[in-house]
């Protein structure tokens, strides 16, 4: 199969489509100025970062050594320290500008993109995802191992062209002006962004966290033009609703924490229900702040690179460690201060850290409605890859009502952030699962 696309590679074009579309109560224009992108931070704005930074005051902190009470300050004070005296914000930049970066205005969204054509005769095209609290950066390990194969022990014809927006309000999608925007708004935009701007006849999708809720909206509104699912993060469109039209029947609920019930897992899933249980009633007390007062959030954080460091580093923590025990030495084993501290710096100096946390509370303010009411919800063919370090992990039963199964892997490693965790595992899923749909 072939996959059409009306642009060709080059530093600069201009795509002129054949027709306007409504989308999400927007009335798009039939010319799209999809301009080459540098990633330039002002020598002022990291100047004043710095400034910040060694103005931090630190926390009283004492029997938190497991991080028991929420992010460690003796850990905090080492990443500060190395922010000010080791992290090189440049070279950082350097290695994100060697990425063909882009942004076009779409949906009144100031939207910044990579594009990166496959290596091959007939690259499938892949619209793969970050999440929260993510950036396009902690999905670059997997891009070039899906687009040139071949270098990484693949062949030719598993390629893929890869697409990969920062999302609405997220580091350099911004400044965002208008409200209302969410997961399902996204699968808009983004298919805006393949068909009409891209010129793809159809194409592939990816993701974990709220990338795997906009994946999943694609195969679901847009079952015509996607070829196919793969999600990391099975999860119900409905979740953080009132109601939940997408319930598939024969599925038992626990009526207190909004999941599957214990008695819906196997043998071989013992302890998924729990580690679902854990993040419910332990670990989502940032949810229910973003849902509901993200603009207070923003006050502190777009303030404080500190406070924005403190804010996503232990969400890092949590949601990845789960089969690694817990401390800061198991920590660093996953995540090295680089990583962590270039995530925190493109939410301060892009200033989005209140922008990406209103993705919540757009959740259930301005609330997901299905497209159709036929189960599976999610009508094209998908696989789902479960994680041991994964926040929440469905029963398989309930996995196989709410999509079109065709590839399903539980792994023995990795967590929340696989695409950074595991890359080689989810790129040999995503090949197996595509391989068969080209």
């Amino acid at each position: 199969m072939g996959y059409k696309m009306n642009i060709h590679s080059g530093t600069e074009y201009k795509i002129h489509c054949l027709r306007g579309t409504e989308q999400g109560g927007s009335t798009l224009s039939n010319s799209f100025d999809v301009r080459p992108y540098e990633i330039r931070i002002p020598d002022a704005d990291l100047d004043d970062m710095m400034e910040r930074l060694k103005r931090t005051r630190f926390p009283q902190d004492f029997g938190n050594e497991d991080w028991r009470y929420g992010y460690n300050t003796e850990y905090h004070r080492t990443l500060i320290d190395y922010w000010i005296n080791e992290y090189d914000w440049r070279a950082v930049e350097r290695q994100m500008n060697k990425l063909p970066h882009f942004k076009v205005d779409v949906m009144g969204v100031p939207l910044h993109f990579i594009h990166v054509r496959g290596k091959g005769t007939n690259p499938m095209p892949l619209l793969l995802h970050h999440g929260w609290p993510w950036t396009f950066w902690d999905v670059r390990k997997i891009i070039e191992p899906l687009t040139d194969p071949v270098k990484f022990g693949g062949t030719e014809a598993d390629s893929f062209d890869v697409v990969l927006i920062s999302l609405p309000g997220y580091g350099f999608s911004s400044p965002l002006t208008e409200t209302g925007w969410n997961f399902w708004k996204t699968a808009d935009l983004e298919n805006v962004l393949m068909k009409q701007i891209l010129g793809y006849d159809r194409y592939a999708t990816a993701g974990g966290d709220w990338g795997a809720l906009i994946a999943q909206q694609h195969g679901h509104k847009y079952e015509t033009d996607v070829i196919g699912v793969y999600t990391h993060f099975p999860a119900q469109m409905s979740h953080y609703l009132a109601e939940h039209p997408d319930q598939p029947d024969g599925i038992t609920y626990d009526s207190a924490l909004g999941l599957p019930a214990a008695s819906e897992y196997s043998a071989d899933e013992d302890g998924w229900f729990d580690r679902g249980k854990l993040f419910v009633e332990n670990e989502s007390g940032y949810g229910e702040l973003q849902l509901t007062k993200p603009q207070t959030l923003a006050a502190l954080v777009t303030d404080s690179p500190a406070a924005q460091l403190a804010w996503i580093t232990e969400k890092r923590y949590f949601w990845g460690l789960a089969e690694r025990g817990s401390g800061t030495k198991a920590f660093e084993s996953v995540w090295p201060k680089n990583d962590l501290i270039t995530t925190a710096a493109v939410y301060f100096l892009t200033g989005t850290g209140g922008t990406s946390s209103r993705y919540y509370w757009e959740c259930r303010g301005n609330p997901w409605t299905p497209s159709h009411k036929r189960f599976p919800v999610v009508g094209v063919p998908t696989a789902v890859s479960i994680y041991p370090g994964e926040i929440y992990k469905p029963p398989k039963t309930w996995t196989e009502k709410y999509f079109n199964l065709k590839q399903y892997r539980v792994h023995s490693s990795g967590g929340h952030f696989a695409p950074l965790e595991e890359p080689e595992i989810y790129v040999n899923d995503v090949r197996d699962f595509f391989r068969t749909l080209r």
